[in-house]
């Protein structure tokens, strides 16, 4: 990938629409386009302006557009760009491009665009993530995360923390000059009061990743039970429409369905699943099985219990296995409306929300439990949340690193092995913004964004 290049790509998704936005970038963006741009002179044109005319090809008019121009460093990737809004024809697009393409330009790499604008400085590598965070946001929880993690905040912190430990790691590197002279640059004390500080603080962006991971990548919620408990009526009832076959026969289900809704600011994925049993159908056996796989990776379990036809010892049975799982999980009493007065009683003390599916009687309760498993609040701006496991996994290790710092000063060991571990948080600290990069790092976050971006 050479980044000397002029890249170009579609900044609006493929398909019909009244608008298209075509971005180029680099040292010759606003020139190749001014090739064949037939109004104002781009060249001669300041920065942050818009110019309407035709582009042409040869003689040939492809269509009527506006053009935006940013002059470098004015502009997100800090090289001159320019933006040509044109009607929204799949042709259209496609023709431009293959001018543009001829004229000099080349087409760009997924995430091209931000990769170029945290190489040159605009934004660090938490910021561009966050890029991508807000385009695939479906909440406005995520996307408000997104956003406050754009603008910088997270970034601040991590590297006003890295001051700090940088300080004090270049004094214990200094007092290694002078080790036959026995003096003390860095103060222990003063040493142990900031690592405690910093682990403090690093605990509590450590702890939000949990609230963090569910407002970004949502629940995965298995909806499981026996056949015929309910479950294709269940999702049915939830989404508000008939999304699942619902059937008195048995295994009518067999493989999963899935579907997602929004509650209280979270993208809960219901996935609905083969009942459970054993069955000498094979296709039916095949569900089965993924339905078991499904449930020991979901995030959240929904286990529907048939309260027509069940009993108590079966149900202490499916339990069982249920906590066997170590995955969270909400007991589900279905068909309540059918079910024996005496077994309602003796399932009121186990923590059950009782339900009919089929008449919608209350799913609200079952809501609410869902939420109360997370307790999620409204994402403010400002707020600080960890979203992302690249970060989490380097405040972990940062974590790790200077718990390994207040040891060697309990032991009273060598500043040499203290300023070891110090280059070691430092270390994945700056992996978090970018401070410390490697290719296959870059290549692996940038290669998830779409091309225009």
């Amino acid at each position: 990938m050479n980044f000397q290049d002029t890249i170009i790509a579609p900044a609006t998704p493929q398909g019909v629409s009244a608008l298209a936005v075509i971005r180029l970038s680099g040292k010759d963006a606003i020139t190749i386009v001014n090739k064949v741009f037939d109004g104002k002179n781009l060249n001669e044109q300041p920065t942050q302006t818009a110019h309407f005319g035709v582009i042409k090809d040869g003689d040939e008019v492809i269509d009527e557009v506006v053009v935006t121009i940013f002059r470098e460093p004015r502009s997100f990737t800090r090289e001159n760009i320019a933006e040509i809004s044109c009607h929204g024809s799949p042709i259209v697009v496609k023709d431009l491009i293959r001018l543009f393409l001829k004229h000099g330009a080349r087409m760009a790499e997924p995430g091209e665009f931000t990769r170029r604008a945290f190489l040159h400085g605009r934004i660090d590598l938490a910021q561009a993530e966050a890029i991508a965070d807000i385009i695939h946001a479906e909440t406005e929880n995520a996307r408000q995360a997104a956003i406050n993690q754009m603008r910088g905040g997270f970034s601040s912190e991590i590297n006003h923390l890295r001051e700090e430990l940088i300080h004090f790691a270049s004094l214990i590197e200094l007092e290694l000059d002078f080790g036959e002279e026995d003096v003390e640059f860095a103060k222990r004390d003063d040493l142990r009061q900031l690592i405690l500080r910093i682990q403090s603080y690093l605990q509590v962006l450590i702890d939000s990743f949990n609230a963090g991971n569910v407002i970004k990548n949502g629940v995965p919620t298995v909806i499981a039970g026996k056949p015929n408990a309910g479950k294709s009526t269940l999702l049915n009832a939830l989404l508000n429409e008939e999304r699942a076959i619902v059937s008195d026969i048995p295994g009518t289900t067999r493989d999963a369905i899935e579907d997602e809704i929004i509650l209280g600011g979270i993208n809960f994925r219901f996935i609905d699943t083969a009942g459970l049993r054993e069955t000498e159908d094979v296709i039916e056996a095949i569900g089965v099985e993924r339905t078991r796989e499904r449930m020991k990776k979901a995030s959240l379990i929904i286990y529907l219990f048939d309260l027509a036809s069940a009993t108590l010892e079966s149900i202490r049975g499916e339990e069982q296995a249920l906590h066997e799982l170590n995955i969270p999980f909400i007991k589900v009493g279905n068909k309540m409306d059918k079910a024996d007065p005496a077994l309602l009683q003796q399932l009121a003390q186990r923590d059950f929300v009782f339900i009919s599916a089929s008449g919608k009687t209350n799913l609200q309760t079952l809501k609410d439990r869902l939420l109360n498993m997370f307790h999620i609040n409204t994402v403010k701006s400002g707020d600080v949340l960890v979203t992302n496991l690249r970060h989490y996994e380097n405040l972990v290790q940062t974590r790790d690193s200077l718990q390994r710092v207040l040891t060697g000063l309990d032991e009273h060991i060598t500043g040499d092995f203290l300023a070891m571990d110090i280059r070691q948080a430092l270390h994945y600290l700056g992996l978090i913004t970018g401070t410390i990069t490697t290719e296959d790092l870059l290549e692996n976050i940038f290669s998830r964004f779409c091309i225009g971006k």
